[in-house]
């Protein structure tokens, strides 16, 4: 896992390079609505564990971890939601699910933050609340892209914003860089989706 190579005297891991090309894919496909995001997703995300881990960074490995597992979601839900002729319809969340999932993000990030603090053999590199704050927002904002919300667009942009310093803080540069070229994707996918479910709604008004 620690295999890599040297950049102005810094290591960088090939894990954690590889890793976060795939997680620029994903935002990529992700904006084209294509089935194929989540596959990649997975493969990036098991990449990513592994330079977590050599890095020492719990909360992104417990997030890579999570991942995983909603990636296997999203495909199966993507895959459902374009067997119709329309494709994948995207639409903003209600404001009931806004709620719950500001709910989920604070009561959650607390939670995660209150166990990384106890649990010291996970030996926490920077902050347990930056590290459970990205937890947490990062597997909300996984599960509302897998509901095809375009509020998870501006969920990932509140992530980025505390997980570049983080990602610099703890060593892992090219995550760092990655990150911020992450997010300039996230603001362009955000107004991709957004424009895509205006049209359809305004196209819905021309025909009724």
């Amino acid at each position: 896992m620690n295999a890599g190579f040297q950049i102005f005297g810094e290591h960088i891991l090939w894990t954690d390079l590889t890793g976060n090309i795939l997680s620029l894919a994903v935002v990529w496909l992700a904006m084209r609505k294509t089935v194929w995001t989540w596959p990649v997703q997975l493969v990036g995300a098991l990449l990513l564990l592994a330079a977590s881990i050599d890095a020492h960074v719990p909360g992104n490995a417990l997030k890579q971890v999570l991942f995983c597992a909603l990636a296997v979601y999203g495909w199966l839900s993507w895959t459902r939601g374009t067997r119709d002729d329309h494709g994948l319809l995207v639409r903003p969340a209600t404001t009931r699910e806004r709620l719950v999932l500001l709910a989920v993000l604070v009561l959650g990030t607390v939670l995660v933050a209150e166990l990384f603090i106890h649990l010291t053999w996970l030996h926490v590199a920077w902050s347990p609340w930056a590290n459970a704050y990205i937890f947490v927002g990062s597997a909300i904002a996984t599960f509302a892209q897998s509901r095809a919300l375009v509020d998870f667009w501006i969920i990932w942009m509140l992530v980025d914003l505390v997980g570049v310093p983080l990602a610099f803080q703890s060593g892992l540069y090219v995550s760092g860089a990655v990150y911020g070229v992450f997010f300039l994707l996230v603001l362009l996918g955000f107004s991709r989706w957004r424009r895509e479910y205006r049209a359809r709604q305004a196209s819905r008004l021309l025909i009724s």
